[in-house]
Order: C-alpha cells, then sequence, then structure tokens
C-alpha cells in the first residue's frame, strides 16, 4: 500500500490501519489523493493528550469531568470544555487550521469532508476547518439524546430545584466541507473526471438528508471498542455511505481511534484508510474493526431496496 511509508499497520479486508500521528502522515500523501474524508477528532485537542487519558482512567477527572448519577443513570467521563483557557483555544484554533490545510491538500477536487464536533466548540472548530480551498456546505445533525447538560447548579441542587445551568444535550453537529471544484467545472464533470463533487443518494433513492436520528452507541459495540467517543454503527454507515457519490474511491479518518468508522466503511464494501496515534486505540482497532463490521443495524435492511430506475 503506498499510503503506509515506514509506520506499522495492518490490513483488514479493503481497508489499511496506520498508527501515525496524522498530521506526519497528512504531509507525506501526494495532494488528490483520497476521495473522502469522514472523521471523529478530538473536540478540544486537549483532552486526548496522554496525561489527560491517564487521569481519566483512574478516575482523578482532569479534564473528564466525573458527572454525577442522573435519574439513576451512571453518566460516563464528559470533557469538560469549557475549562479550556484562551491560550488551549488558540492552539486548539492553529492545530485544525493546519490539520485542514492538510487534509484539503491530499482531498481530490469536489472531495467532501465530514467532521464531528460537539455544540460548544463547533462555530470555533468549523471557523478554522474553512480555507481558499475548502467550502462550508452545512452541518449534518445527528440527533441524539445524551446525558451532556441539564444538571442543576452545583451545591445548590435542592435550593434551585427548578433550574438547570444549561440545556440538555439532544444533538451532535458535524460539519460539512467540500474541496472547491476547478474553476468552470462542474459537478458532472467532477464526478466523470475525479469520481467527487456530490454525495451519493440515500439507498432507497431518496436525497442524503441532513438531519439524521441516531441512537446513543449501543453497549454491544461499546464492549467491542472501550472508546470515550465511540460512535454507533448504524449512524456512521449512513455517513460514510453518503461520503462516495459513486460508490468508488478512498473513505480517510485520520483520527480512526478504535477504528469505528473504517468498521462502517468495511461494512458497505468501501476502500478506507484509518490513521491513529495512540497505541493503546490503534492495538484495539486491530480486532474492533472485524467485530463491528459484522454488526447489523437497520442501515443494511434499507440497502436490500432497490434504487428506482430514472
Amino acid at each position: 500500500m503506498e499510503y503506509i511509508f515506514d509506520y506499522r499497520s495492518d490490513v483488514i479486508g479493503k481497508s489499511t490501519l496506520i498508527h501515525a500521528d496524522c498530521l506526519e502522515w497528512l504531509d507525506k500523501i501526494p495532494s488528490e489523493s483520497f476521495h473522502a474524508i469522514v472523521t471523529d477528532p478530538p473536540y478540544g485537542v486537549k483532552e486526548f493528550e496522554p496525561e489527560q487519558l491517564e487521569k481519566r482512567s483512574n478516575g482523578n477527572g482532569g479534564i473528564w469531568r466525573l458527572p454525577p448519577t442522573f435519574d439513576g443513570s451512571i453518566r460516563s467521563p464528559l470533557p469538560r470544555f469549557t475549562a479550556l483557557n484562551e491560550k488551549e483555544r488558540d492552539s486548539l484554533s492553529k492545530f485544525f487550521g493546519r490539520w485542514s490545510r492538510l487534509a484539503t491538500r491530499a482531498l481530490k477536487p469536489g472531495g467532501h469532508l465530514f467532521l464531528a464536533s460537539n455544540a460548544y466548540l463547533s462555530h470555533l472548530t468549523f471557523s478554522n476547518i474553512v480555507n481558499e480551498d475548502l467550502e462550508f456546505r452545512g452541518e449534518i445533525v445527528r440527533l441524539v439524546k445524551t446525558f451532556r447538560g441539564g444538571d442543576r447548579p452545583k451545591n445548590a441542587e435542592q435550593e434551585f430545584y427548578g433550574v438547570c445551568s444549561m440545556p440538555r444535550g439532544a444533538y451532535e453537529p458535524w460539519g460539512l466541507f467540500r474541496k472547491r471544484l476547478p474553476k468552470g467545472m462542474t459537478v458532472s464533470e467532477c464526478l466523470r473526471i475525479h469520481q467527487t463533487g456530490g454525495l451519493r443518494r440515500k439507498p432507497d433513492g431518496n436525497p442524503f438528508e441532513d438531519v439524521i436520528p441516531s441512537a446513543r452507541t449501543p453497549k454491544a459495540e461499546r464492549d467491542i471498542a472501550d472508546h470515550p467517543s465511540l460512535k454507533p454503527q448504524e449512524f456512521l454507515r449512513n455517513i460514510v455511505f453518503a461520503a462516495l457519490p459513486l460508490g468508488e474511491g478512498i473513505v480517510v479518518d485520520t483520527f480512526m481511534g478504535s477504528g469505528s468508522t473504517i468498521a462502517a466503511a468495511e461494512a458497505l464494501g468501501y476502500c478506507a484508510i484509518g490513521v491513529e496515534r495512540n497505541i493503546t486505540y490503534f492495538e484495539e482497532s486491530l480486532s474492533a474493526v472485524s467485530r463491528l463490521c459484522g454488526i447489523e443495524t437497520a442501515f443494511e435492511q434499507v440497502r436490500q431496496l432497490k434504487l428506482p430506475l430514472p
């Protein structure tokens, strides 16, 4: 595989998993190599630094807030994004600006980038993703009930029992971007030349939509991949399916984690490349991709429907 270089890697089906820092790896990639990028980056960058992950594992908190039980439910640690100071926010901006330039160069003209974010930082992240060659094409809203927010004022829960300090989270924003088409080129021409430029319609022939109802990640999937930001296969297969308008090309996840996006691509029969710098998550992906790929979701039932003839 020409994109491995000298990094540790493994091949699973049509996919290649690479243990590398994505900035370093992207800097080596020839321009216009890939058809789409679907990725779930560290929202605030800081929360996936080794010392913060260690604090999370040890239950010491750090940026990972340890929330109380809510309505009888025990909640997992959540990144405390409001704890980011100005220096850290500036670092976040610079990180995504640099990553965006490298990712854009690696995309073919008309290639789409799907970027997961959250309601607190998406305005900052998305503004730093756009550059002279990458245009903002809107947001995809994952409708999902979470345990984020909705708490009563800390240490005054009984005094202000009818108050919540912020809304309960009920959606996850994904930024949708597209590398600009060459001047004068139409979408149809881009599709013929680069297999990019548009989004693949849903398996039933209806247009891909920017609002996708989603459950939280099922326990069966979380038991396979122990990653704090694991997205459900049903949702990811919707996103990844749309990323290649002709069902041809290479999908890349530069923040692979435990490999859930790569597993979605494998389930769809797509070629994919996943890059992960954390050795624990990379090694977990070597077994998780195949197991997650084998999970059947409602998306497979819809795919059995035939596209209507024009």
